[in-house]
């Protein structure tokens, strides 16, 4: 059990760090089977821990080596991961569009209710994501109005550090800050 976490944590690392809502249906489902042959290696009695351990080591190398082939090919990376959908623009739903996005009207209007949009007519434009996410562009009139629409300039805001983490205090980001010991 303890060589299946540690191969399952390695195959892991290999082939990167993405959320769950960012994978695309390849590495899901690679992901699952990699999963599911790391499980029958733990649980099961198997003769070999090498021939599961290889099946893994080929299943990541595979999906890691379609992961990049898709970052360099545009073409490779639209016929695995898919390429984004325009469902609606300027009051035209297009249905064909909902046809091959697998959607009908009502999860289409849902999807866009649950992004804040209950009113078509405040939505210029929404694409369907390859990940399955709706991008939704709305009218210039009905957008949230930004300090360069009301001729301001604020000043930029800066991300904040964590100067103290598990009870230490973490020197190069409280340097980051501006402040010091005697301050914190």
């Amino acid at each position: 059990a303890f060589g299946t976490m540690v191969a399952v944590f390695v195959f892991t690392k290999l082939m990167g760090n993405r959320e769950m809502s960012q994978l695309s249906m390849f590495d899901y489902v690679s992901s699952i089977t990699i999963g599911s042959i790391a499980g029958e290696m733990a649980v099961l009695s198997t003769d070999s821990f090498v021939k599961p351990l290889i099946a893994m080591l080929v299943f990541s190398v595979f999906t890691t080596l379609i992961s990049y082939t898709t970052c360099k090919s545009i073409h490779l990376r639209r016929f695995i991961e898919g390429q984004t959908i325009l469902l609606y623009q300027t009051g035209q739903i297009y249905e064909k569009n909902l046809l091959k996005a697998k959607l009908d009207v009502d999860e289409f209007l849902s999807a866009c209710r649950l992004e804040g949009y209950f009113d078509l007519e405040e939505i210029h434009t929404v694409y369907l994501e390859p990940g399955g996410l709706l991008s939704i562009l709305p009218k210039s009139a009905d957008r949230p109005a930004s300090p360069k629409d009301l001729n301001l300039s604020p000043s930029q805001s800066m991300p904040l550090a964590n100067v103290i983490i598990d009870g230490k205090i973490m020197f190069g980001n409280l340097q980051n800050t501006g402040k010091d010991d005697k301050w914190l």
